[in-house]
């Protein structure tokens, strides 16, 4: 990335404002700046393009527009929310979901979508889990809808009730948000969510008021300054309601480009006229895999990452059983206080006295780092050269420097910067991109 978050005047494609970007090798620029698509990694899934410098004629900007229209969904919101009235009145016998479409059909579509496959008499149990209805977008850089797993998902809500959060904004986590909804009926139970999600499938499901069409990776809001305005609203803390974002992106997706975002939503938090906003920073979960903890510590200093293994439903690696690794390596990020994070004791948690904190069972108190070091669950060792722990496997090579796998090439060149190549500072805080 050139430049963290959309550039002014930034040119649009059918997933909102695009970022810049410019190669880079060795920490030195290589070519010029082009702007690509904020959401879509893949040239396949949105082949937007354009240099920086580039002078682009009225024609192909009037083409680019018609190409962006063409390209939102059939439906607004709104239309989706009055198709969703009819389509609950309907009896069960009537109510179908075109799978190829994914889309609930009314009677008057049935012959339209005749050929396609669907699903027959949809209850209004499927109605509230859409994301059990809905097939998930497995594109690891762009949706990567790993579903939360029951249990993980159970867990998150115990413990923001537990923690006293009454409002939850639900940033790519449409599972918790859909467990929170199926549950506001009841009559103690008191938390609310807004889903902030770029599958537009959910607002079938939810109305304007629990649902926003959102890119997390350029901070845009497709509905506009309507839909900023729920975002808005629903980050005010009324009659004293504890507001924290749960924000669960595509693991593949540009770190940079996601705290950006997630800097701008917590921007709105402090905004809204809250006594005592000015020197807080809004409470978050950010869910990502431990080996990104450098990164996000890099643009969230007051962070720190939770033992907790967050397991997914529908991901072949990251979840429990005999399908599973076991040893999911995704956890949570978070500015609130480690201590306040109680982590179950049935799932081998244990809180260790000296680091004030929870931590997995074979996460050893290293008495030389004076902390729990282990990242992956397993128990690491220390290594007196290095001056700290390392993984069980890694060794310490002499001519490398450093611990590191046993089989290895030790042809290491000393990298500073990614951005500009120098020393002294990481990417995040390279003064080319402010």
């Amino acid at each position: 990335l050139a430049l963290l978050g959309p550039a002014p005047g930034a040119p649009c494609c059918p997933h909102g404002p695009a970022l810049l970007f410019v190669k880079t090798s060795q920490g030195k620029e290589e070519g010029r700046r082009f702007y690509a698509c904020s959401a879509c990694r893949d040239r396949k899934d949105c082949n937007f393009f354009q240099w920086e410098d580039e002078k682009v004629s009225e024609t192909r900007l009037a083409a680019r527009e018609e190409y962006n229209r063409n390209h939102q969904p059939s439906f607004t919101h709104r239309q989706n929310m009055d198709r969703y009235k009819n389509f609950v009145l309907l009896p069960s016998s009537k109510r179908r979901f075109c799978q190829e479409c994914q889309q609930l059909l009314l009677p008057a579509e049935w012959e339209k979508h005749s050929d396609h496959q669907f699903l027959c008499d949809i209850t209004t149990a499927q109605l509230k889990s859409p994301s059990q209805l809905l097939y998930p977008l497995e594109n690891k850089k762009t949706n990567a809808q790993y579903l939360f797993a029951d249990r993980s998902c159970q867990f998150l809500l115990n413990l923001l009730i537990d923690l006293g959060f009454r409002r939850v904004l639900s940033v790519g986590t449409p599972r918790l948000h859909e467990m929170i909804q199926s549950k506001s009926s009841q009559e103690e139970f008191s938390i609310r969510s807004l889903l902030l999600d770029i599958d537009f499938r959910y607002s079938q499901f939810y109305t304007e008021d629990e649902f926003c069409h959102y890119n997390m990776f350029n901070h845009h809001f497709f509905g506009g300054e309507a839909a900023l305005e729920t975002c808005r609203k629903f980050l005010y803390e009324e009659n004293g309601e504890r507001v924290i974002m749960v924000a669960d992106p595509p693991f593949g997706g540009l770190v940079e480009a996601l705290a950006s975002s997630f800097k701008k939503l917590m921007a709105m938090w402090r905004e809204t006229e809250k006594e005592g906003h000015d020197n807080k920073e809004m409470p978050m979960f950010w869910i990502f895999p431990y080996f990104f903890e450098s990164r996000i510590l890099d643009f969230f200093p007051s962070f720190s990452m939770m033992d907790y293994q967050v397991d997914y439903e529908n991901h072949a690696l990251y979840k429990h059983g005999k399908t599973g690794r076991r040893q999911s390596p995704v956890r949570i990020f978070t500015n609130l206080t480690p201590s306040m994070i109680v982590l179950p004791e049935e799932e081998g948690y244990r809180f260790c006295t000296v680091c004030q904190r929870y931590v997995s069972s074979g996460n050893q108190h290293c008495e030389i780092c004076n902390s729990c070091t282990s990242k992956d669950g397993r128990r690491w060792k220390h290594c007196v050269l290095c001056k700290k722990c390392v993984k069980p496997s890694w060794f310490h090579c002499n001519n490398c420097n450093c611990c590191t796998l046993q089989k290895h090439s030790c042809d290491k060149t000393d990298v500073g910067c990614f951005v500009c190549g120098k020393a002294g500072h990481k990417r995040s805080a390279c003064p080319s991109l402010s």
